[in-house]
């Protein structure tokens, strides 16, 4: 394991789930663009979103407000698929971070397969649209070596381990099985000079080990920060999930 000290990472909010609330009445609330503002006001380095083909929570309009109000960064997770490509070029995030999407998940269920030919191609153009309409391009993987050589190949700005996988760990032994994995993914990452973030199940109880690995940069967190909003308000979810990281 290492022991490298601790970078002082950055804290990406994911608000999907106050559009899944509103969605689930059809109403015009909570609006997740108040809870972005919310959210950067009690510190949050960077809001997240994810739109999906299925439209279930985020919505474009949404994604269009946010590109003008945030004032910290964008970070918009989608497929790379035409649609969600040329929605990304209309609105211009500061980050697009690719993902799979799999019909029927309740959320995603892993990483892209960048080692299989198909979904690599797809990803390469999709890299090279982002780039050249000044949008950085993230992909989000397993933490695995192969995963993390094929996005040197692809020169990706940023890599986000998924670390569901840790996160589901029902033993200690398991859960550090998972935590070197991701340890050993980090190392190989930092040696090729890639900025490095994670997400995925992360809760206030479970952080703690992956900043104290030293190499992770940039943590998207969504649904324990909107959860715990619902008792403690926003405000101060954000705060206490900044005090962790830092």
């Amino acid at each position: 394991m290492s022991s490298k000290e601790p970078v002082l990472a950055r804290l990406g909010v994911n608000i999907d789930h106050v559009a899944t609330v509103r969605q689930a009445r059809g109403t015009s609330y909570p609006d997740p663009v108040a809870a972005a503002s919310i959210a950067e006001m009690a510190g949050a380095d960077q809001i997240t979103v994810h739109i999906r083909l299925d439209r279930r929570h985020i919505q474009e309009r949404d994604i269009e407000l946010l590109a003008r109000t945030v004032q910290t960064r964008l970070n918009v997770e989608m497929v790379p698929e035409d649609e969600m490509l040329a929605l990304a070029e209309r609105t211009q995030p500061h980050t697009v971070t690719l993902v799979p999407e799999r019909e029927g998940e309740v959320t995603t269920e892993g990483g892209l397969d960048l080692c299989d030919p198909g979904v690599r191609d797809q990803v390469q153009e999709a890299v090279q649209r982002l780039r050249a309409a000044g949008i950085g391009a993230s992909v989000f993987i397993d933490p695995d070596s192969a995963q993390v050589q094929a996005a040197v190949d692809l020169t990706v700005d940023v890599i986000e381990f998924n670390t569901a996988a840790y996160a589901e760990a029902h033993t200690d032994t398991g859960r550090q099985a998972e935590l070197e994995r991701i340890d050993a993914a980090c190392r190989s990452a930092a040696e090729h000079g890639l900025f490095i973030a994670a997400g995925h199940g992360l809760h206030y109880h479970n952080v703690g080990p992956l900043v104290d690995l030293g190499w992770i940069e940039e943590f998207n967190i969504g649904h324990a920060i909107v959860g715990r909003a619902l008792f403690s308000g926003m405000d101060g979810a954000v705060r206490d999930m900044k005090d962790l990281i830092a």
